[in-house]
């Protein structure tokens, strides 16, 4: 079963990783990702057992008791996650964008104070740009921040918070039109907050309320919720970076290892959909013969394995090239992309297969056809993607005339 999405390159250290992950996918994931999914249950023995293995300081820098791996290493771990359950690798993706932000640019003071607490796994995080009424717009954020001795008071509706509920600490992206005149450009007027709060729904901290859980069709077990800030106050040295006007910026830094991650996903997804599609078709016996013999199954397990391997590639060749220090929104782009549409077709070629027992919940190809679909979605759409690779791909061959 592990012929598929292989990684050429790694280090001792990170196939160590990559194993001890696996096993704990094999033994502690799969077996009950199902059952979860179904009552929608926070997987909390699971988020657990990964803070155990070390796994929300993946990428923390060393300095602050985190493993100081790279970016590759991280998407590798979350590709095998996502092959045992989906949802849980939605929990990690939002603390390590949190993370990744405050490692590139936060504060001393920040690094000091939230990095090591994420490394153990005792302080969560969530971030937080989508509103009810933008959508993928993000300039069109009315959420704002107004400054107010040394604080700043917040008022505002936020959407989609994944980890809303459980996080402890959130990076909301507000405007912030102090020191940017009118007419300033809505990108360059926008600031990252880090707000600090106690888990649960509710209010959970003077002026921010998280009201509850979103009902999904999919995606379930992790908690998506709204935030709604009113008089929210937040002392200004808790400004990401300790200058505002910088939020945009650090969002969509970050929002790139997310597209990282959301391709990793979709590797991970479709990879556990190939291992279910290609079993079934062993077992399953129709006209005589195990339906892996009919040449039209075949002709799909090969598809579906092409697919796997193409969007594997893609994903690794993404991560490296953010590792490297090189823009990679173009690689990012593509490779989540690509990942979420293959993804959702060898889900659903797995899905066909199964026949009339793939729409039965007692098989866990039911599970992974209500949750390919958020791929296409999180971290932006196809369409979002298909500009940004448009707009680099202008940049990189301008005709010269």
């Amino acid at each position: 079963m592990a012929r598929l999405a292989q990684t050429h390159g790694l280090t001792d250290v990170q196939q160590e990783i990559l194993s001890t992950v696996r096993d704990f996918v094999d033994k502690e994931i799969i077996p009950v990702a199902t059952e979860l999914e179904h009552r929608d249950e926070y997987p909390q023995q699971i988020v657990d057992g990964l803070k155990e293995l070390g796994v929300f300081g993946l990428m923390i820098p060393e300095e602050y008791g985190g493993l100081g791996e790279s970016l590759l290493t991280y998407a590798l771990c979350v590709e095998e996650i996502a092959r045992g359950w989906m949802s849980v690798s939605g929990i990690i993706n939002t603390h390590f964008i949190v993370a990744y932000m405050l490692k590139q640019h936060g504060t001393q003071e920040q690094k000091d104070y939230f990095l090591p607490r994420m490394a153990a796994g005792e302080t969560r995080g969530a971030f937080s740009m989508s509103e009810p009424g933008l959508g993928s717009d993000v300039s069109a954020i009315t959420s704002k921040a107004v400054k107010d001795g040394d604080e700043y008071v917040l008022n505002g509706q936020k959407m989609w918070l994944t980890n809303g509920g459980t996080s402890t600490l959130v990076a909301v992206l507000v405007r912030s039109d102090e020191g940017h005149p009118e007419g300033t450009a809505p990108h360059k007027s926008m600031t990252t907050f880090l707000v600090e709060k106690e888990p649960g729904f509710g209010e959970v901290r003077p002026g921010l309320t998280i009201p509850g859980k979103i009902e999904k069709m999919g995606y379930k077990g992790v908690d998506t919720t709204e935030l709604i800030m009113d008089g929210l106050r937040i002392p200004a040295n808790r400004v990401l970076g300790g200058v505002t006007g910088r939020g945009f910026y650090q969002m969509m830094d970050g929002v790139e290892v997310g597209r990282v991650n959301v391709a990793a996903r979709g590797c991970g997804v479709a990879q556990r959909a190939f291992e279910l599609g290609v079993q079934y078709a062993q077992q399953r016996h129709t006209f005589g013969k195990a339906i892996a013999q009919h040449q039209a199954i075949q002709f799909k397990l090969a598809e579906m394995a092409t697919k796997v391997e193409a969007a594997h590639a893609m994903m690794v060749n993404a991560a490296r090239k953010k590792d490297s220090g090189e823009r990679n929104d173009l690689e990012a782009g593509m490779a989540k992309y690509l990942a979420s549409e293959y993804c959702k077709e060898v889900v659903e070629d797995a899905f066909r297969i199964h026949g009339g027992y793939g729409f039965s919940k007692e098989y866990e190809i039911e599970r992974l056809y209500r949750e390919a679909p958020m791929l296409l979605i999180g971290e932006g759409t196809a369409e979002i993607q298909k500009m940004i690779i448009g707009r680099r791909l202008l940049e990189e061959y301008r005709f010269q005339g």
